[in-house]
C-alpha cells in the first residue's frame, strides 16, 4: 500500500476572521452545536496531550464533559499516567477531530484539577457500572489479565451491593484554561484557512494563519 497517494479534498466551507465571533468560547460554542447537529462521530472526542517533566509527551482520546469561560474539562484517575504527568507539568494541548466538516480546533493552556463538587456531581451522574470501574481500575498500571480486573469489579459490586458508590479520592475532573485557541477549516487545495486566538490580559487577539 502507497500510503502517499491517499488524500482527499477540502471543500465544504470556508472560515474567514472577519466573520467569526470575537469570543473563542463562543466560537467553540458554535463549532461544537454544528458537530453535534451534524451526528459527526463522538464529537466531544478530543486528543489530550501532556508531558512529563522532563518534557517527554504523551497523548490519548478523552472526552470532553463541560466547557465554558472557566476552561475546559475532562475527568479521569489522577493516578494514571495523565494524571501524574499534569501533577508535574500542568501545561496540556488539546486536539478536536471532525473529519465530516473537515474541522480542528487546537486548545493550548494550563491545567488545574475541578473542583470536588463538580468531581463528585459528575460521578454522581455516569452509570453505576462506570463508576464501578473507575473504583477498581489501578488506570496505567500492570496487570496480570483481564479476568482479574473482572473479579475485582464483580467484588466491589458484590461488596456495595444496592449501596451508592462515592467517587473515589483518585479519580476526579480537570479544567484545562486556554491561551491559545486555533480553528481550522479545510479548503481546496491545500490552502486551508487557520484563525488562532491568543489570551492577551483579559481580552483575545485574533489572527489568521498560513495554511
Amino acid at each position: 500500500m502507497n500510503l502517499s497517494e491517499v488524500r482527499r479534498e477540502y471543500q465544504l466551507k470556508q472560515l474567514d476572521p472577519k466573520e467569526v465571533n470575537n469570543d473563542p468560547i463562543r466560537q467553540f460554542e458554535i463549532w461544537m452545536n454544528e458537530a453535534l447537529d451534524a451526528k459527526t462521530s463522538d464529537p466531544t472526542a478530543m486528543t489530550l496531550a501532556t508531558a512529563s517533566a522532563e518534557g517527554k509527551p504523551s497523548a490519548r482520546i478523552v472526552l470532553l464533559k463541560y466547557f465554558s469561560h472557566d476552561g475546559f474539562f475532562f475527568f479521569t484517575n489522577y493516578q494514571s499516567r495523565k494524571g501524574t504527568e499534569l501533577e508535574a507539568n500542568d501545561q496540556a494541548a488539546l486536539l478536536f477531530f471532525w473529519p465530516e466538516l473537515e474541522r480542528q480546533v487546537r486548545v493550548e493552556g494550563h491545567v488545574v484539577k475541578a473542583s470536588p463538587e463538580l468531581s463528585d456531581s459528575y460521578f454522581a451522574s455516569r452509570p453505576a457500572e462506570s463508576q464501578l470501574s473507575a473504583a477498581i481500575s489501578p488506570q496505567s498500571k500492570e496487570v496480570k489479565d483481564r479476568s482479574s480486573l473482572e473479579e475485582l469489579w464483580k467484588k466491589k459490586q458484590e461488596e456495595l451491593g444496592d449501596e451508592a458508590i462515592q467517587r473515589p479520592d483518585f479519580w476526579g475532573g480537570y479544567r484545562l484554561l486556554p491561551d491559545k485557541i486555533e480553528f481550522w477549516q479545510g479548503r481546496a487545495n491545500r490552502l486551508h484557512d487557520r484563525v488562532l486566538y491568543s489570551r492577551d490580559g483579559d481580552s483575545w487577539k485574533l489572527v489568521r494563519l498560513a495554511p
